[in-house]
């Protein structure tokens, strides 16, 4: 009895000592991200938990992906109030950025080399603190006619490519012409339009934030 005990003993203290080596596996850390945008992911008319980061966030965690969001839209701002703010809109520690500006601009005419220029200060600036940006595109409205239009329009993918970021072409792809999934005002997105938007966003959002957690290994 006192053999068959010993080699009992024996042999949970090897397992204890084997469990005691192998290295326990930590979960990835969430990714902290901020949307900088405007009423269109500020989530105007909408309660907070329908608004596009907060959305977005669920969508992402479905699929495995943690995110720590901040919904840093601010209605009514232009990409120069973007700009003016970038610096407490996007605290330390921020890995990611989705930009979500210039919905403003269009509606009221802005030149568009301001708009080019207040963007490309942010992109600048984000990337001189090593975050990464995936940039979403706007298109103007016609009234402003066809050569302000194609001046507005060049401003996303040609800044994508001149710094190097992933573009998602149009933010309201899928919503814009559609009267049922936007609010009174025909501007912003109802709850089932951020729903969409979101939808179609997201493996573009997906391979956007691969390339981070592949840069943390």
């Amino acid at each position: 009895m006192f053999a068959h005990l010993l080699v009992l003993g024996l042999a949970l203290m090897a397992g204890g000592t084997a469990s005691a080596q192998t290295p326990a596996i930590a979960p990835a850390k969430p990714i902290k991200m901020v949307v900088l945008g405007d009423s269109l992911s500020a989530g105007l008319g909408l309660p907070a938990s329908a608004a596009f980061p907060a959305r977005l966030q669920k969508a992402l965690k479905s699929k495995g992906i943690e995110v720590d969001m901040i919904n840093a839209g601010v209605s009514g701002d232009t990409t120069s109030g973007g700009r003016d703010r970038l610096d407490w809109s996007v605290p330390e520690g921020t890995e990611a950025v989705i930009v979500e500006l210039g919905a403003n601009d269009a509606l009221r005419g802005v030149d568009p080399t301001v708009t080019r220029s207040a963007l490309t200060e942010i992109l600048t600036r984000l990337k001189a603190r090593g975050i990464a940006v995936l940039l979403c595109g706007m298109y103007a409205p016609p009234n402003y006619g066809s050569d302000y239009s194609a001046r507005f329009n060049a401003i996303y993918p040609e800044l994508a490519k001149s710094f190097g970021v992933p573009l998602y072409p149009f933010f309201l792809e899928g919503v814009a012409t559609e009267a049922k999934l936007n609010q009174a005002d025909r501007l912003h997105p109802t709850a089932e339009g951020v729903d969409m938007i979101v939808r179609n966003i997201l493996s573009t959002v997906q391979a956007f934030l691969s390339t981070i957690s592949g840069q943390r290994s």
